[in-house]
């Protein structure tokens, strides 16, 4: 499949690891919101990656993350997924039940529906703040969410696509007081998004 980021600038990847930050950081603030406390976050680091590195960047295949994963609609079209590793998502899942650091040391069903709410809320948030910043009207569809190896989840896009296929990748580390959670954006936009979303940000 014929990848259109192959063929982006310098200018044109800043612009869309530039998009990037503002949509996690938007993010930081929605789960503070669903807290009811402070949640900062590092610099994001926005990468271009091919499929088959990103579950290299988590450790490696065989590492377990909870998965979110949606369809982008509307002015723009792509997929989306947003990825915790293990550890993240069980401390994802500590918080959002109001529970001591190290309760939960397996994803339990309402630890699974928590995260579920908290990464909708949280890729919500970033697609409104991309909304915003690049007048565009972007939706969601329902996104589904899978607990299984990091290799095994992205096989699909890999069949799909290809493993050498390239996507934008926002890593981001969301803190607290007590947890660290690292959490991974996927942006894997169509060639026609692309062009659409160059135009708004003006950037030939």
């Amino acid at each position: 499949m014929i990848n259109i980021i192959d063929e982006l600038s310098l200018e044109q990847i800043d612009a869309l690891k530039e998009v990037g930050n503002i949509g996690a950081g938007h993010g930081a603030t929605a789960l503070s919101q669903l807290l009811g406390k402070k949640v900062t976050i590092t610099v994001p680091k926005a990468n271009i990656l091919t499929v088959d590195q990103i579950p290299q960047l988590l450790g490696n295949p065989n590492t377990l993350v909870a998965g979110l994963s949606l369809s982008i609609l509307g002015d723009a079209t792509g997929k989306i997924f947003l990825l915790f590793p293990r550890d993240s998502a069980l401390h994802m899942a500590d918080l959002l039940l109001k529970q001591a650091p190290g309760t939960n040391k397996i994803l339990t069903e309402l630890g699974y529906s928590a995260i579920k709410e908290a990464g909708n809320i949280l890729i919500g948030a970033y697609l409104s703040a991309l909304n915003e910043f690049l007048g565009m009207l972007l939706l969601i569809s329902v996104p589904s969410l899978v607990f299984d190896m990091a290799g095994a989840l992205l096989s699909t896009v890999g069949i799909e696509m290809g493993n050498s296929y390239k996507v934008i990748c926002i890593e981001t580390k969301f803190i607290d007081i007590n947890e660290i959670i690292d959490g991974y954006f996927i942006l894997i936009p169509d060639a026609a998004s692309l062009k659409a979303i160059f135009q708004a940000i003006k950037v030939k």
